[in-house]
């Protein structure tokens, strides 16, 4: 297994947690989807793992070792990276200074960065078409994919993506996650958050369930996209 949460307690305060003892296993070369209402604690739980916020309780393992406690800016050298809600283009930039940016751990390693290079826009040819233009002159579906190409420049194992769908047309949001379905080809370990439940669970292998800071239920996609509606209702 990739990936591996145990009776995690967290939040913003110590006083309040908002994950009661949460636990998650994301297995590598597949996409684990968490889904449950506003509220439920699945942003607060990527931004555990990341180590944004700190376990008082519980633990995370990633390939066996403990990252409990390590601070961001060290999880891409453990080979893993996180996609935040919201947009993070630098739109004045262009689409290969802002892939760079992804790269800067070994941003003085120019065989390195071309290597990477190389390899993102292999996985993702249009962006090598629009290499020269400014981000932000690319469609919101296309600013996505460059976010999460961005992450890929490093090759970490595992990617965590918080809400890849928010603020796209529903045309858009098809178009982002074929671009994700698409990397388990490459066999990235996957985690995915996002308020879209249909369209994140059609690409999932395995779905978690959070509901008040605690898991809720449990299970393969297939379960899931025979029951949605029953767990829904249960969120009302």
């Amino acid at each position: 297994m990739s990936l591996k949460v145990e009776g995690v307690v967290s939040g913003y305060t110590r006083e309040v947690p908002i994950l009661k003892g949460v636990d998650l296993i994301a297995r590598d070369g597949l996409v684990t989807v968490i889904i449950g209402p506003n509220g439920a604690g699945k942003s607060t739980l990527l931004r555990t793992i990341y180590g944004y916020l700190h376990p008082s309780r519980g633990d995370v393992f990633h390939d066996g070792k403990s990252i409990k406690g390590l601070a961001p800016e060290h999880m891409l050298g453990e080979g893993i990276a996180y996609l935040l809600q919201g947009h993070s283009v630098f739109p004045r930039m262009s689409v290969e200074e802002n892939l760079e940016l992804g790269g800067w751990i070994f941003k003085r390693d120019r065989a390195r960065l071309r290597r990477a290079f190389d390899e993102v826009y292999a996985r993702f040819p249009r962006l090598k078409e629009h290499r020269r233009l400014n981000a932000g002159a690319l469609s919101g579906g296309e600013q996505r994919m460059l976010e999460i190409a961005r992450l890929t420049m490093t090759g970490p194992k595992t990617l965590l993506l918080d809400e890849p769908s928010v603020g796209l047309m529903p045309k858009l949001v098809d178009f982002v996650y074929e671009e994700i379905a698409k990397l388990k080809q490459d066999e990235f370990t996957i985690v995915v958050v996002d308020q879209n439940v249909k369209k994140s669970i059609e690409i999932a292998d395995y779905v978690y369930v959070l509901n008040l800071g605690e898991n809720s239920h449990h299970g393969p996609q297939h379960e899931f996209a025979l029951r949605l509606e029953d767990i829904i209702r249960e969120w009302l």
